[in-house]
């Protein structure tokens, strides 16, 4: 591809040729009509080929961007793939953690209110042990009472007896 007349460089050029044909007293007035229309048609055509050039260029940086955007694209798909492969590595087991952990979460709350019961219960048992143990060393001291009613009792009946005794030999 040949790189274009700069366009400063031609525009000189075309300002030379229409500075001569205007200047030039040995030429007749229908030559530098002619060379006018020249000039003209000339300016015309390096201004068509200079549109259509930057026309093509323009087309070219779009191709270019386009397919830029398109490796843009591709690139990024890959590195999405590869974050997630790089996920997946750093904790295969990421998912089955975050379950268990889900379910021990879900146990802790199940606990809760049962440890609040089983104190609870604790301490009602215990109130229901000392009343319980209360009442036994009470009936422990209304028995040794009565033992030692009976026994008392037993005594002196016995005392009695053997006074009766006595007294009914004392009479025979």
């Amino acid at each position: 591809m040949q790189s274009p007349t700069p366009p400063a460089q031609e525009q000189q050029q075309l300002v030379l040729r229409i500075r001569n044909s205007a200047h030039s007293h040995r030429e007749s007035a229908s030559e530098e009509e002619r060379e006018d229309e020249e000039a003209s048609r000339t300016a015309l055509s390096t201004f068509r080929a200079k549109e259509e050039e930057i026309e093509r260029k323009k087309m070219e940086v779009r191709e270019k961007v386009f397919a830029q955007l398109g490796r843009v694209e591709e690139e990024s798909k890959r590195l999405a793939v590869i974050q997630k492969e790089l996920e997946a590595m750093a904790d295969p087991t990421r998912k089955e953690v975050s379950a268990i952990r889900k379910k021990i979460d879900a146990v802790n709350r199940e606990l809760k209110p049962l440890g609040y019961n089983c104190l609870k219960k604790e301490k009602e048992y215990k109130e229901a042990l000392e009343a319980f143990n209360g009442k036994n060393r009470e009936k422990a001291q209304l028995v040794n009472r009565l033992i030692e009613l009976v026994s008392e009792s037993e005594r002196l009946r016995m005392k009695k007896l053997e006074e009766l005794g006595k007294t009914v030999d004392s009479l025979r």
